[in-house]
């Protein structure tokens, strides 16, 4: 079984409703199943702010969760064209792993949301690229022969999943973002059932 992991910070649910989509897309792949993972809180000065088990929802990741996956989706809202700190923080501490290669030749895709449509989507999903190219890992996006990609009047981008909330939360995911969503998901256990066949 090929095993991948989906690991995101939500604020007010989008992203952690995004990362069940794409978890849907990579369990319709023969053979992969997804592995879903949060992170805390932190605080101004960064340390965890939340209890070491969640009371509620997926776990915390844990860094042996990147090891014993075969493939990474990163979700996280958007933070003024960035990821959110508590994801940012998770993924800085990965120093040891980036220099062992844990995650070297492994797929990879990122996904978010924003309150508004032109909240910072694209720079946010180009921004957290960025260590896991660091981490010599294989970026998927989402290619325009996807029609929904095309079609789309609400998220939706060739650099990864996209949702746009409201400034209220209001808006539920459409089914555009339904669609690529789960999309990704596929393209990212494609991708590693393909190159798990490789080695």
């Amino acid at each position: 079984m090929i095993e991948i992991l989906v690991l995101y910070y939500s604020r007010e649910g989008s992203v952690a409703s995004m990362a069940r989509l794409i978890c849907q897309g990579i369990e319709s792949v023969s053979g992969c199943s997804a592995r879903l993972r949060t992170v805390p809180a932190v605080s101004p000065n960064t340390k965890p702010t939340e209890a070491t088990i969640p009371d509620s929802g997926p776990p915390y990741v844990e860094l042996k969760d990147l090891k014993e996956c075969q493939g990474l989706a990163i979700g996280s809202p958007t933070r003024f064209g960035q990821m959110a700190a508590p994801l940012a923080f998770f993924m800085q501490r990965t120093g040891a792993d980036w220099l062992s290669g844990t995650l070297e030749g492994k797929p990879a895709a990122v996904f978010t949301s924003s309150s508004t449509q032109h909240g910072g989507q694209e720079s946010t999903l180009l921004s957290m690229m960025l260590p896991l190219l660091h981490h010599g890992m294989l970026i998927c996006g989402i290619p325009f022969t996807e029609s929904t990609l095309n079609e789309t009047t609400t998220g939706g981008t060739p650099y990864g999943a996209s949702h746009v909330s409201g400034n209220q939360n209001q808006h539920p995911i459409s089914a555009d973002e339904n669609a690529l969503c789960q999309s990704l998901g596929r393209r990212l256990a494609r991708t590693a059932v393909t190159l798990c066949k490789q080695d």
